[in-house]
């Protein structure tokens, strides 16, 4: 794991020294080196910066960036190709010569022999770019879950790019403006989703895509190489309940296996939860040694997963650490938060999985965790509330819902204090806004359309989390089409960014074989009834884990990965509420009505339901704007 920076310069502004400084700013993804490189094309100058976390080939032959052995091309990686050795043979076979170990001199080799289409043979989570000087073509690629960040900021007759938005501002051509709609996404829905960053020119390339820059021309393009959307669109497979278990279980059993090769120390993030379950037993099922389990416990019993999760590890027999925080060690993390995640980020559980990433940082190099088995097998409670919710939509006559939106808006009005009622505020959303948004959207929202009107001058109501998700097709039901949307957006945007910037922090790699595409693509076919049964989620996950572990061991209410933020901003952080929520720090920048932020300040400290999320959005977004602004 690494960080990457670079820049194709068509001013010729840009030098050593702003390299060096944006390639150091990624200091914390790779501490075991850092080099850069520039280069005199014909129309621009280009810069690659790499700092590097040793994985693979620990030596310095996996140095980067890396030149092929005619010189004329050179790539900088971050991430991991998982089947680079199957791929190595076949080059090998071919009259390539390796010198390393390194899966990124396979992925440079790879490139030399097929071309940018090269992509599609790797198994992997990665970010890289590749300068190809005889075709003057800089080339930059994210994977396609989209597990590693990839940015790019293009303006000034420039192009930056880079693994985390803190690497630009050492750039003297990028400029900080903020984008308005990325404000609106933000409080919209706590994350800011791809394409869009806090900033305007500046970008997330998308997962299963890449940005081709021809230097000749200064175009630059974008490119799709891979998408879910697609695989959810084919023909949905006929297969038994039987054989869908079976090939599940052999598509884990190889994504699992993959994702501990390594040459330095390995560890799995254990929850006690049925995804990282599935991962540790299937993993110490086939593995003479005891794998190496992590787990956070909280002193509050309500946040505290601890105690499954150490059930669930002596029955599987693996080698089991638990480390229970204190409040203050969890409150200590809070002034780093914008630090870490350097654009609006309001997942607080970005806390403990900081925490649990510094534990197994002491005896690890590499984490293993679950992420993205909500997403594709149903595991989200809402799942079950949107499909009875929009069953009814659907069978309810149109007078009547006509009638219900009638009377819920009239009552809003004449009874403001139904506000307060937080099921009352979501019902008339949905009447009022779901033929145009979806339910889908709706669940996803922090803040209601009424609310950002008043909260955010120009507030844009357009601009939502699915407006490219309607080539969805007809083959797709209801809670196929959710859990499409869900891996393209909250996913990406809000899991994977969380995970990857707290173990990053750290030096920690942090591996998802739950999103290995091959997973993806199958499951995208499965009929939802396989995923979501008869009201029971992850149908298919839970059937394989209960292999493993009895039914009655797992059989608990689902639970989040949490802290509980109304007793902090109450209690021990309620000096920071106060100094981050008032009229002088809104006013800093005017993007934020006062009256309104200020009156959900009292509402959360009335206590009224859902303000704590609100409030929490508040905070990230003053703490980030007084960080980078």
């Amino acid at each position: 794991m690494c960080g990457i920076t670079g820049f194709c310069d068509f001013s010729r502004k840009l030098t050593r020294d702003h390299l060096y400084a944006a390639n150091e700013a990624l200091h914390h993804r790779g501490p075991d080196s850092g080099d850069i490189a520039l280069f005199d094309a014909s129309e621009a100058n280009i810069g690659f910066g790499h700092r590097r976390l040793s994985i693979m080939d620990v030596t310095s032959n996996g140095s980067q960036p890396m030149y092929s052995d005619d010189k004329s091309v050179v790539i900088i990686l971050n991430g991991e190709i998982y089947n680079f050795k199957e791929i190595r043979e076949d080059l090998l076979q071919k009259g390539y010569k390796f010198h390393s170990d390194s899966d990124t001199e396979v992925v440079l080799k790879c490139y030399q022999e097929y071309g940018i289409g090269s992509v599609e043979k790797f198994i992997g989570m990665f970010a890289y770019a590749i300068y190809d000087q005889p075709k003057q073509e800089l080339y930059i690629l994210r994977d396609r879950a989209g597990v590693k960040p990839l940015y790019y900021y293009h303006a000034n007759n420039t192009l930056l790019f880079a693994s985390e938005l803190k690497s630009f501002h050492a750039y003297p051509l990028f400029e900080k403006k903020i984008e308005p709609q990325a404000v609106s996404l933000f409080f919209k829905y706590g994350y800011i989703r791809d394409p869009f960053t806090i900033f305007q020119n500046t970008h997330k390339v998308r997962p299963g895509h890449y940005i081709k820059i021809d230097i000749r021309t200064k175009t630059v393009t974008d490119h799709k190489y891979w998408d879910v959307v697609e695989h959810y669109n084919k023909p949905k497979i006929q297969i038994s309940e039987e054989e869908a278990t079976a090939e599940l279980e052999k598509l884990f059993r190889s994504a699992f296996e993959y994702r501990m090769v390594s040459d330095v120390p390995v560890g799995v993030f254990l929850s006690g939860g049925y995804d990282s379950t599935l991962v540790t037993a299937i993993l110490q099922a086939n593995s003479a040694q005891k794998i190496k389990t992590f787990t956070i416990g909280f002193h509050e019993k309500k946040w505290n997963e601890a105690p499954y999760a150490k059930e669930i590890a002596a029955h599987l027999g693996t080698d089991h650490h638990e480390y229970y925080c204190t409040t203050k060690e969890a409150q200590d993390i809070f002034p780093q938060l914008a630090d870490i995640y350097d654009e609006p980020f309001g997942d607080s559980s970005g806390i403990p999985t900081t925490l649990v990433s510094r534990f197994a940082r002491k005896q690890v190099t590499v984490s293993l965790s679950a992420d993205g088995g909500d997403e594709i097998f149903a595991g989200y409670n809402k799942y079950q509330q949107m499909q009875k919710l929009n069953n009814y939509l659907l069978s309810a006559p149109g007078p009547l819902l006509a009638l219900g939106k009638g009377a819920a808006n009239l009552s809003m009005k004449a009874i403001p204090g139904l506000r307060r009622f937080h099921k009352v505020e979501r019902l008339t959303e949905i009447l009022n806004t779901y033929r145009n948004a979806g339910l889908s959207d709706i669940y996803s929202r922090q803040y209601k359309n009424n609310d950002l009107y008043d909260l955010l001058p120009g507030y844009n109501d357009k601009l939502g989390l699915f407006d490219e998700m309607e080539i969805l097709n007809s083959g797709n039901d209801f809670i196929n089409k959710s859990l499409a949307y869900d891996y393209r957006t909250y996913m990406v945007d809000d899991i994977l960014t969380k995970v990857d910037r707290a173990t990053m922090s750290v030096a920690l790699e942090g591996r998802e074989p739950l999103l290995d595409h091959r997973i993806i693509e199958f499951a995208s076919q499965l009929p939802s009834n396989l995923k979501y049964h008869n009201g029971e989620k992850k149908y298919l996950v839970k059937k394989i884990v209960h292999k493993y572990i009895p039914k009655e061991v797992m059989d608990r209410p689902k639970t989040g990965f949490s802290i509980p933020v109304f007793d902090w901003l109450t209690g021990d952080l309620k000096d920071h509420l106060y100094s981050l929520i008032n009229e002088k720090e809104f006013a800093k920048h005017g993007l934020i009505d006062i009256k309104k932020a200020m009156s959900v300040r009292k509402e959360f400290e009335d206590g009224r339901k859902g303000r704590d999320a609100q409030i929490w959005l508040l905070l990230m977004f003053q703490m980030w704007w007084n960080r980078w602004m």
